[in-house]
């Protein structure tokens, strides 16, 4: 399978996975199915159409409309299971795997661009969590991304990762996947554990 292949398959996967906890988000708060929609394509399309547009690029469902398939096939299931409970934490795995290759995707294709690693890494965290902090902030829900899990934090972590290996001019697939795992990592031992960034105290 080439490499671009490999890349539009886990961004398909990314966005499903962002727009199920976007439209169970929704559905939690008691949003209509216009609402659901909307969240759930924010969800997954607001950090890559951002991450592009710095680029001065055509956002990705222009190029690639087959993302708004996964976005309806997440608000599909949502309403079809009449699913409201509120987020629980197979969602919030299915958050972190989405978080994960978003990082990744984002910080390839910035690379792809020949940016700086610093404005590479910044893409790459832009990519990843702008779509959850529009959605908590759509939603009147308390930004995760501000308060707690330290998303942000994993976000860089990968995309440092990343950048570092990738200059090493191996595989790209090593850089991914071990960039994806220590996303993954850092975001679930911040839950497990309650890590956040230091806030100010009074």
């Amino acid at each position: 399978m080439q490499w671009s292949s490999l890349v539009n398959i886990c961004d398909l996967i990314a966005t499903f996975a962002f727009a199920t906890v976007g439209s169970r988000l929704a559905a939690a708060k008691g949003m209509d199915y216009g609402g659901i929609i909307l969240i759930a394509g924010v969800s997954s399309l607001a950090g890559g159409t951002f991450r592009n547009l710095f680029l001065v690029h055509q956002p990705a469902w222009v190029l690639n409309p087959w993302l708004f398939a996964a976005v309806l096939a997440a608000v599909a299931i949502t309403i079809l299971r009449k699913s409201s409970e509120p987020v629980g934490r197979f969602l919030l795995a299915l958050d972190t795997f989405g978080l994960a290759v978003a990082t990744v995707s984002s910080t390839n294709y910035a690379l792809g661009f020949h940016v700086t690693p610093v404005i590479a890494a910044i893409l790459a965290i832009t990519g990843a969590v702008t779509g959850g902090l529009l959605r908590d902030v759509l939603s009147q829900t308390e930004p995760v991304l501000l308060h707690r899990e330290t998303i942000g934090t994993s976000a860089l972590a990968g995309a440092v990762t990343y950048i570092v290996l990738n200059e090493f001019h191996i595989n790209k697939a090593i850089p991914a996947i071990i960039g994806g795992v220590v996303v993954v990592l850092v975001r679930e031992l911040s839950i497990k554990f309650e890590w956040n960034l230091p806030r100010v105290k009074p």
